[in-house]
């Protein structure tokens, strides 16, 4: 009992964490004007506060000492860089709709991946349940169906669903075959990507053009929150993904966006319509019939 309340907390720690770093980072990009350089600013608080969770552990000399698991700890980096990247051009040139349906489709691949690639069983219930909750969360995303309309690049959103996929699975594979802690893999994952956002904003001249006087305090504090949500989420992600199957964690964080609606609505002055009302009673009818797999298919065997 006491471990199944752990890991509630930890997949709930998880859907808050993810929830506040949208949050934030949706409005640090509108105050910045540059997703590169908003995600540069967010990498930076979250690399001081994995820092100092580091030193706190004694765990900091650790860093230097990852053997041959330091290329596959990089490479996981590189695949969190690229997935963003994807998705920003494709924003760049495409349709919003489009592109939040598409970036959603990695639930899809993680299952697909899981009993092709990994060779577990998916019982007829858990598809089920995957395409409800999807279908509710592109409702309480907004997406219009009707106004949906596909251009060549929105092949960009596919390839972020891709690298965020293929990631889950790097990730799993550091923790069983590295035995890598999620500490190491958190501090290199966010070292990298730092790295590259920063490159990446300093090339195309937006730290440069970034006026540091003319952001006001609560600025700053914006940007050191998105920087703790960060950190919670490598702290609760990459547990949860040591604990669970891949699939199902993917599952779980397809309840980020009802409580991004909730954050929205709370905070950001945002409007829940009825048809917002309708994702979220239908995504927790999803979860249900996930969360009952075992009841539904042991019933199915006898």
């Amino acid at each position: 009992m006491r471990e199944d309340l752990k890991y509630t907390l930890m997949v709930a720690g998880m859907v808050v964490a993810w929830s506040v770093y949208y949050a934030v980072s949706k409005i640090v990009v509108g105050l910045t004007g540059s997703a590169l350089l908003a995600g540069f600013l967010l990498r930076t608080a979250a690399f001081v506060f994995l820092t100092i969770q580091l030193l706190l552990d004694k765990s900091f000399a650790r860093l230097f000492h990852q053997g041959k698991a330091v290329l596959i700890l990089l490479i996981i980096g590189v695949f969190g860089f690229l997935l963003d990247l994807f998705a920003n051009l494709g924003y760049a040139n495409g349709s919003l709709s489009t592109g939040t349906a598409l970036l959603k489709t990695d639930v899809l691949m993680v299952n697909l991946a899981t009993v092709i690639l990994y060779h577990k069983k998916l019982y007829l219930s858990d598809w089920i349940g995957t395409l409800i909750m999807l279908v509710g969360v592109l409702l309480v995303l907004g997406v219009e169906f009707g106004g949906m309309e596909f251009h060549p690049t929105d092949l960009f959103f596919l390839l972020s669903a891709v690298c965020v996929s293929a990631n889950a699975f790097i990730i799993k594979t550091a923790q069983e075959k590295y035995h890598e802690d999620a500490d190491m893999i958190s501090y290199y994952n966010n070292f990298v990507v730092l790295l590259l956002f920063g490159t990446s904003a300093g090339l195309t001249g937006a730290i440069r053009n970034f006026d540091l006087n003319a952001m006001s305090p609560s600025f700053w504090w914006l940007v050191t929150l998105g920087g703790l949500a960060q950190t919670g989420i490598y702290f609760f992600y990459y547990r949860n993904l040591k604990h669970f199957e891949v699939w199902l964690v993917k599952l779980y964080l397809l309840l980020m966006p009802v409580l991004s609606c909730f954050i929205g609505v709370f905070f950001l002055n945002e409007e829940l319509t009825v048809k917002k009302m309708l994702g979220i009673l239908i995504v927790l009818a999803g979860a249900a019939v996930i969360l009952q797999r075992g009841r539904i298919n042991h019933a199915n065997r006898r």
